[in-house]
């Protein structure tokens, strides 16, 4: 079994109540909340700035007996780690010579392994921190406050609060030494709009240094005097949000399993260069194995996330396959013909066609072909029909019987004999008419072809797999169903809207033989397996490049109590044998747009020996 968990960091944003000049009372709230995230597997854990003393002091920071007593609770909570699996970040103020700086401290092993110093101070509105504190200055202050720090394999960089906001934040640098994961310890008061400027800021930096970004924001418990603090915590990797404590919510743990394999794979992939410091000090913490803590979705194309999430993403889809198609007629002032099955694919793409030609305003620019054959069935190519005509598009039926017949004879084949050829001659006739249609009318041949079907082959050389511009090439085959289905509600496809439901119910199938008249008995998922494990081996092969064994393990996680173990591993050697076996079809793939981060174009994204 797989060990997931090798390939994640858990960590967890702390937001303890504070008290105010209580060093040992808030060192006590920290080693509880501490001992918690660590029995439930985190191995880093973060608090917010100066949670040891109260970031709200004021002048009282600079007495003596707070900086001792801060001391001394710094000593006690480094000896709660002693023989604990978990890293700690806590903030104080920290008293060196005759400076007093703003400090994170790592504790781990029983021991204070380092001080990382506040490099940006704010003193504008309602900040006063030069007042009390300093900073490193010289070139050799700031190198030698650059510490970066190691859990099992991840390394770990520290900023505090105000160092995110400037122009060039020490993340940067961080990042560039190696680290995998940027902690900040923050007390940013609340102000109207500031936390939705606080998400955007640590999922934008995130995104920009391809690492985790864990943020932990100073508890409402602090001072209210002249601003009020709301703890936002907040947990995101390489742009995503993956865990958030909302401000003034009651949750004293923030969660979330950064995949560290994924961060350190885009930054192969970006070229990001980063380069191993001189020094990264060993915390001695392990991760250890565990489940996570949530599973992956199912559709990783199409997330679980909030209705009018998921309807924004799907109308972007949308609108960028109309606009390609849009851009592509305008420019050859060609028409567009497309075959029309009754199937998912050519629906979508004809209602892609459609929503292009009422964007060019130039009526009779999309041809719809139903093309039944010896194996189609009657309520497909039923809903095919009428589908394009109340579309408005021009429509035409074509049978192909007679030209699969000929063909057959032609080849002196047994058409009882439904073998690969048989099926493969349906769908190179049914191209081969669409060409000499587009030939003599003026028009451009749609593929109608998603993403799935060419990560697994599953359509005909010379046939099917052929065309213009595919306008489904970027899409896999669980999005095509949703797209379809959020359509259907559409009040200007109410006219059509059964249809689109007949469509979406109707079984996938290529429909090229039949055992029994007038049904469906040829059946795609029964073949080639379903739809949902093969997108979703799609995109953690291509997306994230990882390793087989990686990839079971997470499809066991998502569709836990859906698809066994031995089933899932059933269909993974399939999709593995045909995605690679395939590559020679998507070598000569039709031009059509990028939708998302997985793309198979050999022009764009995807590149790959043929012969491997």
């Amino acid at each position: 079994m797989f060990n997931l968990s090798s390939s994640f960091l858990r960590v967890a944003s702390a937001c303890p109540p504070v008290e105010i000049y209580r060093p040992e009372a808030n060192a006590v709230q920290i080693a509880a909340l501490y001992r918690e995230a660590a029995e439930n597997g985190a191995s880093l854990v973060v608090f917010p700035e100066l949670s040891v003393t109260g970031y709200s002091l004021g002048d009282l920071v600079m007495r003596r007996e707070l900086l001792d007593n801060a001391s001394t609770a710094l000593l006690n909570l480094a000896r709660e780690t002693l023989g604990v699996n978990a890293a700690c970040v806590v903030g104080l103020p920290l008293a060196e010579n005759d400076a007093l700086y703003n400090a994170a401290a790592v504790l781990a092993n029983g021991q204070v392994l380092g001080y990382v110093r506040k490099l940006n101070l704010p003193s504008y509105n309602e900040f006063y921190e030069n007042r009390w504190y300093t900073t490193p200055g010289s070139a050799a202050e700031i190198e030698a406050n650059t510490l970066l720090f190691d859990i099992d394999g991840v390394t770990i960089g520290i900023e505090i609060c105000e160092d995110a906001w400037v122009a060039s934040p020490p993340s940067e640098r961080l990042a560039k030494l190696g680290a995998n994961v940027i902690v900040n310890l923050s007390a940013s008061p609340e102000k109207l709009g500031v936390a939705d400027f606080r998400r955007s800021l640590v999922k934008t930096l995130s995104s920009r240094l391809v690492a985790g970004y864990v943020y932990a924001g100073c508890d409402s418990s602090e001072s209210t005097a002249e601003v009020v603090m709301g703890g936002h915590q907040l947990i995101a990797a390489n742009g995503q949000l993956l865990a958030e404590r909302e401000p003034f919510s009651d949750t004293r743990l923030t969660y979330a399993d950064i995949d560290i394999d994924h961060l350190q794979f885009d930054r192969r992939r970006l070229r990001f260069h980063s380069s191993a410091a001189a020094s990264v000090i060993s915390t001695g913490v392990t991760r250890p194995p565990q489940p996570l803590l949530k599973n992956p979705d199912q559709n990783p194309f199409l997330p679980e996330e909030a209705e009018s999430q998921r309807t924004a993403r799907l109308k972007d889809i949308l609108a960028i396959q109309t606009e390609g198609i849009y851009r592509r007629l305008a420019k050859t002032g060609l028409g567009a013909v497309i075959g029309v099955s009754g199937g998912l694919d050519s629906t979508l793409a004809l209602l892609v066609l459609q929503r292009a030609e009422a964007k060019l305003g130039q009526a009779g620019k999309v041809h719809a072909l139903v093309m039944p054959g010896p194996a189609s069935s009657d309520a497909t190519q039923s809903n095919a029909f009428s589908l394009s005509e109340k579309l408005g598009v021009v429509t035409l039926i074509r049978p192909i019987a007679p030209l699969v017949a000929a063909e057959l004879a032609a080849q002196g084949m047994n058409p009882e004999n439904q073998n690969v050829t048989y099926e493969n001659i349906q769908a190179r006739l049914r191209t081969l008419h669409l060409f000499d249609y587009a030939n003599e009318h003026g028009l451009l041949v749609i593929n109608t072809s998603d993403l799935s079907e060419a990560a697994l082959g599953w359509s005909t050389y010379g046939g099917d797999q052929n065309g213009n511009y595919g306008v489904n090439c970027g899409i896999p085959k669980t999005v095509v169903r949703e797209l379809i289905r959020y359509l259907a509600t559409e009040p200007e496809y109410a006219h059509i809207r059964d249809i689109l439901r007949d469509i979406i119910d109707t079984p996938i199938s290529p429909e090229l033989t039949k055992t029994a008249p007038g049904e469906i008995t040829q059946l795609t998922e029964d073949k080639i397996g379903p739809y949902a494990l093969h997108d979703f081996f799609l995109y953690y092969n291509v997306r994230w490049g990882d390793e087989p064994k990686k990839i079971a393990a997470l499809a066991e996680a998502a569709f836990e109590g859906v698809y066994t173990a031995e089933t899932i591993a059933k269909w993974q050697t399939v999709f593995t044998k045909r995605f690679t076996a395939s590559q020679f079809k998507r070598d000569t793939m039709p031009n059509g747009p990028k939708i998302g981060a997985v793309a198979l174009s050999p022009r764009g994204d995807w590149r790959m020996p043929s012969d491997v």
